[in-house]
């Protein structure tokens, strides 16, 4: 059945992970577009900053902050509470937030794994839980939750980031499926390398040596080449056209086609063509 175009000005919308990266971007796309907006994250001042920014350019829309450790599962169930009471027009909700966390199965702790678990995938069931009342009242609400090229493959090394993002990936598209007929439509979105500071904030486990974990990064950071406010337009424009699944970047297109076409190999072969490709661009650096 067609969807009409999602109709950015008739609402709030929430974003979470809003002080930098694709967030930041999203929120300052909708924004313009005409959208009240509440947003959350961790870093208060940097978040402060991002809703200066937008309050000064579109004075005319509601900007509201939320401070917000999303690892802390009281916390979110009152941000939730708080922003039923402050904001009952509620018509999208982005689940941008995520932590990235290295290191093999076997040395990290539950403790770690239920870190990423908890901000990657129980914050956003339980701010989605928690507001869905509010967006299937109101026809034509929308719903995004961001995924990751490691929601389509699971390389070594990332054994609780994929498993959350596979997670929120098997929620969405459920999720979509439930809500079809109530007239409440998600998108699920997988970038590939985005440009952000992902990488250089994600933990490493205690267990992990310092060099093992320095070279982790450096190969995660190989990946980030995909400028994160091109991300934040695509996206922008997948709730606009309510498209259920959106991948960014051809590092998250090879891996989704490999993992159809060649499932059980479908890791090394990613793997050697990043190899290749890095090598390519070192070549033509020197």
């Amino acid at each position: 059945m067609a969807r009409s175009p999602f109709r950015f000005a008739e609402g709030t919308a929430v974003v979470t992970g809003a002080a930098g990266g694709m967030g930041e971007h999203v929120a300052r796309l909708l924004a313009e577009r005409g959208s009240d907006l509440v947003l959350v994250d961790r870093d208060g001042d940097r978040l402060d900053t991002v809703a200066s920014a937008i309050r000064a350019k579109h004075p005319g829309l509601s900007v509201t902050t939320e401070t917000v450790d999303l690892a802390d599962r009281d916390a979110v169930d009152a941000l939730s509470t708080r922003i039923l009471a402050g904001h009952p027009e509620i018509r999208l909700l982005v689940n941008n937030a995520g932590v990235a966390l290295g290191g093999d199965f076997a040395r990290l702790t539950l403790d770690e794994f239920d870190w990423v678990m908890d901000v990657n995938f129980r914050a956003p069931v339980r701010l989605t839980h928690a507001l869905l009342p509010a967006l299937t009242a109101r026809p034509g609400a929308h719903v995004v939750n961001v995924s990751s090229l490691f929601g389509l493959i699971a390389p070594p090394g990332q054994s609780a980031y994929s498993s959350s993002k596979f997670a929120i990936r098997g929620f969405s598209e459920a999720l979509r499926a439930e809500l079809a007929q109530v007239g409440t439509t998600v998108t699920t979105v997988h970038p590939g390398g985005i440009r952000t500071g992902i990488a250089a904030g994600a933990r490493v486990g205690v267990n992990i040596p310092a060099e093992e974990a320095e070279r982790g990064k450096k190969d995660f950071e190989k990946l980030l080449t995909f400028p994160a406010e091109k991300a934040a337009e695509l996206i922008v424009d997948a709730i606009a056209k309510r498209r259920p699944r959106l991948l960014i970047g051809i590092s998250a297109k090879v891996p989704d086609l490999l993992a159809r076409l060649a499932p059980a190999n479908s890791i090394r072969i990613f793997a050697k063509l990043v190899g290749a490709s890095g090598n390519a661009k070192a070549a033509r650096t020197r």
